[in-house]
């Protein structure tokens, strides 16, 4: 039945995501924001979608907790899921991507429209200084800079490997830091088709007022979200049946 239901999601997900690429072609013609509104509803029904096929819900803690205007929004990245669930519950994000997501047709073409942060990862302190000053300029419209500080999706319970663009953007941006933890990865794991039913929870953090020494930041940033993630990791484990975390792994592989 698990294989089953994650099969019928994931055909009804892309099948809803191509829709919805057609649907918002039109929305190049509409205001930005408008347009975001647009992105917001399709990832509300690709929630309700997860919800419904596969059984597996998405609660959102603390969300209160969000500064209202400009911020630097870090979260852990596990998944696939969270890339669009943030967008439900913040004002007007954007993303701090890498640059080749904008060569995408049409895909890419709609993260130019929401003014995204594109990365060139090759560029090494000039792509640094970039990507600074795009996220600046839309942090000082009132947007939300998400960044996934570690940069790529990390299997549940992996050593953590956060990398200094995050310090750097703290340090440069002057707005809080909104750190927020999760344990997707057990219920949409990476490089799988597997979705596992239960209730994925999302912990926004206390915010991190601007201001302090870039070392104490990304020490700071690094206790909360992995602190908030390894005890969401120990909650999702007991929910799905699984082991203790030293056996985590081998425990997924049989679910």
């Amino acid at each position: 039945m698990l294989i089953v239901r994650s099969l019928l999601f994931n055909v009804a997900f892309y099948a809803n995501l191509i829709l919805w690429l057609i649907i918002l072609i039109p929305g190049f013609l509409v205001p930005r924001r408008m347009f975001m509104e647009l992105v917001k509803t399709w990832a509300r029904t690709s929630l309700w979608l997860l919800r419904v096929i596969a059984g597996t819900r998405v609660m959102i803690i603390g969300r209160e907790k969000i500064p209202p205007g400009g911020a630097l929004v870090a979260a852990k990245h596990q998944s696939f899921l969270e890339t669009f669930a943030l967008v439900t519950i913040l004002d007007d994000p954007t993303y701090i991507l890498k640059r080749e997501l904008m060569w995408i047709p049409l895909f890419g073409w709609y993260l130019a429209k929401a003014r995204c942060v594109p990365v060139n990862r090759k560029a090494g302190s000039l792509a640094l200084m970039q990507m600074t000053a795009r996220a600046k300029d839309e942090a000082q419209h009132g947007r939300q800079i998400i960044i996934f500080p570690e940069g790529t999706r990390r299997a549940p319970g992996a050593p953590p490997a956060y990398k200094y663009g995050v310090a750097h953007l703290y340090q440069n941006l002057g707005f809080p830091c909104v750190p927020i933890g999760m344990n997707s990865g057990l219920y949409w794991p990476r490089r799988q088709f597997i979705r596992r039913p239960g209730t994925v929870r999302i912990e926004v953090l206390d915010p991190i007022a601007p201001g302090l020494p870039r070392e104490e930041f990304f020490k700071l940033l690094q206790e909360k979200v992995e602190g908030s993630s390894n005890r969401l990791l120990e909650e999702g484990r007991k929910e799905l049946g699984l082991g203790p975390a030293s056996s985590s792994e081998a425990s997924l592989s049989k679910v």
